[in-house]
């Protein structure tokens, strides 16, 4: 318990002391309706995080028909889109948090994300949620670092 204090604590002064050097950049996908309650990505200093995603087709709310695999890909493409226009890509993700809706599908998935990082590959967890948004068979929320 003594540890994780002395860690907090760190953590704190750490981002106190940043405070006034960092600024903070909104993106939010222009195609996006003004009403979800949500931005696409938000830097700080260095840091990109990027919003839960999930397989939508470019411009709407529709997800990408043919499950976990073909919605990964596709996340993984408007991720690519979002990096670009804050000047980063793929290779600056350094995490991602995978929620899948069906373990049944992790194959599929674990395959789409495979090829969206040819080498390295982030640090990654996955997990098994009951439900995503619009019907979504997987959902992925990444960081990155601009390089």
């Amino acid at each position: 318990m003594k540890r994780l204090f002395i860690i907090a604590l760190a953590m704190t002064a750490a981002a106190c002391g940043k405070a006034e050097e960092t600024t903070r950049e909104v993106y939010r996908d222009p195609s996006l309706s003004a009403d979800l309650p949500f931005s696409s990505a938000v830097v700080v200093g260095d840091t990109i995080y990027l919003s839960g995603e999930i397989g939508r087709a470019p411009g709407t709310t529709q997800v990408v028909e043919g499950g976990a695999g073909a919605q990964t890909h596709q996340i993984f493409a408007n991720y690519k889109a979002t990096l670009e226009r804050l000047g980063s890509g793929l290779d600056d993700i350094v995490k991602c948090t995978v929620f899948l809706e069906d373990m049944n599908e992790y194959a599929a998935m674990n395959e789409a994300y495979a090829a969206a990082f040819p080498g390295d590959k982030p640090a990654r967890s996955t997990m098994g949620v009951d439900g995503l948004a619009l019907g979504a068979a997987v959902e992925i929320e990444c960081l990155a670092v601009r390089s």
